[in-house]
């Protein structure tokens, strides 16, 4: 059985830093990349961050280039977003997200994360 599990979130004022982790486990076939996405409210979902299983080539939305990074650690089972220089726009739901692009294709979804930025 899938799990993709968040954690990490919570409030920060702007400027602050937080780290947000994801466990994904139970892939009979192993992701394709790893995502993170986030969610405002009254926004669609958009992509953040995505780091591939091969290779780890990162890829960034604009608006967080340069302030956050995608990592994994050694057995890439966890996948890490740090985040820095937090603006007030950061807050949102933040998701973590396994895909295959390739068959069997899948994306699989954590349950989110609150970040809220705030003074």
């Amino acid at each position: 059985q899938v799990q993709v599990v968040e954690s990490g979130g919570g409030l920060v004022q702007p400027g602050g830093s937080l780290r947000l982790s994801c466990a994904a486990s139970g892939f009979t076939f192993g992701p394709s990349a790893m995502n993170w996405y986030r969610q405002a409210p009254g926004k669609e979902r958009e992509l953040v961050a995505t780091i591939a299983s091969v290779g780890g080539t990162t890829n960034y939305a604009d608006s967080v280039k340069g302030r956050f990074t995608v990592s994994t650690n050694d057995v890439k089972n966890i996948v890490f977003l740090q985040m820095n220089t937090l603006k007030l726009e950061d807050t949102a739901v933040y998701y973590c997200n396994a895909h295959r692009s390739f068959y069997p294709k899948y994306h699989y979804w954590g349950q989110g994360t609150q970040v809220t930025v705030s003074s």
